[in-house]
């Protein structure tokens, strides 16, 4: 009797730099894309290296800083701009800018949870 192959549902928020969890070498995947999600220093920290999920956490809190960031710079583009002398094309497009930017984070943040979550389950199943 031939068994069906299962497949993996993926998170439509799963980032595509990042194999299917459970593939070959999916921890190694994931834990470059996050290496590149947190301050470059960050890289070389021993705990972070050896342990993803570890990254995964520091990961999150660095997306959700980037996210307070981005819409503090929003919330106050409109008071602050017109006083750096810029014209109204260069706020309006800035506006736009840090609302697409708030979008994307959010997206990254979604991928980075589910990457965490696969990477929780993986060590649970050691």
């Amino acid at each position: 009797m031939i068994m069906p192959l299962t497949s993996t549902r993926i998170s439509p928020d799963w980032p595509c730099q990042v194999k299917a969890p459970g593939s070959y070498d999916w921890e190694r995947s994931a834990a470059k894309w996050l290496r590149e999600l947190v301050p470059a220093r960050y890289a070389s920290y021993p705990a972070l290296i050896r342990h993803p999920v570890l990254l995964a956490r520091h990961a999150q809190i660095q997306v959700q800083q980037e996210i307070r960031v981005a819409r503090t710079a929003l919330q106050t583009a409109r008071a602050d701009l017109p006083r750096l002398g810029l014209p109204e094309s260069v706020i309006e497009h800035t506006i736009k800018l840090y609302a697409a930017e708030v979008m994307q984070l959010q997206h990254i943040a979604r991928s980075v949870r589910a990457v965490t979550q696969a990477l929780v389950e993986q060590n649970a199943g050691r």
